[in-house]
């Protein structure tokens, strides 16, 4: 289904480049692997041929796609009445997905939560990890560093 050199993106681990297709003798089995090279946290993630539906990859979107999806942060926040557990649930399912869209959302609404009132640790970290998995899909499509990728998100954010 993919290529080695895609650009793709991992649900809760962000965006990679399949880097090689290797076949690996697991209990006696042999199976062919993706190789991803995660940039951003210089991971190297190896995912099973014929798994990658179940764990969620898909190709990283073009620049088009990429910029319609940060018009979410110009849209009203989902439910900010929400207690904070449901909240975070609800979050945690849109991480889940590995949408772009849906990450953007996620990272819109806590950003917007943090400027009223201080995250709780775990809402937090969950803005940091979707913080960054955004960042590396940006890092990608834009094909432009870590750095240039954040000041670009925050400037979205800011409007």
């Amino acid at each position: 289904m993919f290529q080695i050199g895609d650009n793709i993106v991992y649900p809760m681990h962000g965006a990679g480049v399949i880097e090689a297709i290797e076949e690996k003798e697991i209990l006696g089995e042999k199976q062919r692997y993706y190789v991803i090279n995660m940039p951003i946290g210089k991971l190297q993630i190896m995912v099973q041929m014929g798994k990658e539906l179940n764990v969620g990859l898909r190709l990283a979107v073009d620049i088009l796609t990429l910029e319609s999806a940060l018009l979410v942060f110009h849209n009203e926040e989902s439910n900010p009445s929400l207690p904070w557990n449901q909240r975070y649930r609800i979050n945690m399912d849109k991480m889940r997905t590995g949408d772009l869209q849906e990450g953007a959302e996620v990272v819109r609404d806590l950003k917007r939560r943090n400027n009223v009132k201080v995250l709780n640790t775990s809402e937090k970290r969950m803005l940091d990890n979707a913080w960054g998995i955004l960042i590396s899909e940006l890092v990608l499509v834009k094909e432009c560093t870590e750095k240039q990728a954040s000041d670009f998100l925050n400037q979205q954010v800011n409007r």
